[in-house]
């Protein structure tokens, strides 16, 4: 029991001893924080505290903890500041009233000195000595700067954004020896008197009013351009369409009919007056049927010329004349044929009947005639003669042949 008792006095001396110790022997410094290191030997450290742990000596060290973040100048009315807007002169002695934003920070590696100077001491507003020297000194320089501007820049985007430039490196030359720099200065807001604002909305109706009828005028311009294509393109679709139409009558006409002009309709006059004609013509008419259908004179043949209704008539009366003779041989051939068949056909029957009348002839005849006899199955006879008729077989067979 009492080894357990000394064990807890030891966790709990331990325990106040590790608190302590880092208590007493080491400073923190916050990630939003710089820490500047000032000793009651030799003064501050020229050198600024990255965030984390570090090593003092409890009586003789000491850690200022300075914002490591920006902070804002708002010369504005939204009551994010102390600042109120700034109140400028103009060059054409007008009165504006501005929104003006100003990012601030302490300068990076320069806290020590900014500490050593003395500006690290707060104010009885709460504030460090060194934001209200940035205030005072942006006061005055964005008041030198933008007076620089007459009424009509303010609202000029380009000639704003410039004198805003020229402000920001003027502000940060001032705040350099106070190891301060600005990101910028930020203009949220112009503000003129209201009989001025009245005269300046005025004044830009009138410019966005010339603005518009020069875009206008331009536009009507660049219509007049457009229907002025327009109506130059439709003339020419009509005139390469009444160009083509023509162009595909004279094709048509040249290849249905031919370059010949024949006055004769039958069939075969256009290449009766082809195989007339000299043949310098023909190349001259090759050479004028090679322009109209756009080929090698060389290679216009005479159908070409002749024209495809020409040909087809001429096929036309070939077809005619062909199957009348064909039609009239296949009569004649017809009439021969059937006339050389009767003639066989009756020597034939003749010849026939003269073997059909020889005795041969006549039992060749019974000889069938009694074969297609039948009798029926169960016969009776009677003959007085005492001997069935069929059993007489000279009898019968004669009367068959036809003697009897």
């Amino acid at each position: 029991m009492k080894n357990l008792v000394k064990a807890s006095k030891l966790i709990v001396i331990a325990s106040i001893i590790l608190w302590a110790i880092p208590e007493l022997l080491t400073s923190t410094v916050a990630p939003h924080e710089i820490g500047v290191r000032q000793s009651a030997t030799s003064g501050v450290l020229d050198e600024d505290l990255g965030p984390g742990w570090h090593m003092r000596i409890p009586g003789l060290h000491k850690t200022i903890r300075l914002p490591a973040n920006y902070f804002m100048l708002d010369f504005t009315t939204d009551q994010a500041g102390p600042q109120k807007p700034l109140e400028i002169r103009t060059k054409d002695n007008n009165t504006v009233d501005l929104d003006v934003s100003v990012p601030v920070r302490i300068k990076p590696g320069e806290a020590n000195k900014l500490v050593a100077a003395g500006n690290h001491v707060q104010d009885p507003d709460g504030r460090f000595r060194y934001m209200r020297l940035a205030e005072e000194t942006a006061t005055s320089v964005l008041r030198e700067e933008m007076a620089v501007l007459d009424s009509v820049g303010f609202y000029s985007t380009d000639r704003r954004l410039a004198i805003s430039e020229a402000a920001l490196k003027m502000l940060n030359k001032q705040l350099a020896p106070m190891h301060l720099e600005a990101q910028a200065v930020l203009v949220r807001a112009v503000r003129f008197r209201s009989e001025y604002e009245k005269q300046l909305q005025q004044i830009q109706l009138n410019e966005q009013n010339k603005l518009l009828d020069a875009a206008s005028q331009k536009l009507a311009n660049v219509q007049q351009s457009l229907d002025n294509y327009q109506q130059g393109t439709n003339a020419q679709v009509a005139q390469r369409a009444q160009e083509w139409g023509q162009r595909q009558n004279t094709l048509e006409r040249a290849y249905q009919v031919g370059m010949l002009d024949v006055e004769d309709a039958t069939p075969g006059a256009a290449r009766r007056q082809l195989t007339a004609m000299t043949p310098d013509a023909v190349v001259t008419m090759r050479a004028s049927a090679g322009k109209i259908f756009g080929l090698d004179p060389e290679s216009v043949s005479n159908p070409y010329l002749i024209g495809i209704k020409n040909i087809q008539a001429e096929t036309l009366e070939y077809k005619n004349r062909i199957s009348a003779e064909a039609d009239a041989l296949q009569g004649r051939l017809g009439a021969e044929g059937d006339a050389l068949v009767a003639k066989v056909q009756g020597e034939y029957e003749t010849k026939l009947n003269a073997l059909l009348g020889s005795p041969a002839g006549k039992a060749y005849v019974a000889y069938q005639a009694a074969d297609n006899i039948k009798f029926a199955d169960t016969l009776t006879f009677s003959d007085q003669g005492g001997i069935p008729a069929i059993l007489r077989l000279r009898a019968f067979a004669e009367q068959f042949m036809g003697v009897r």
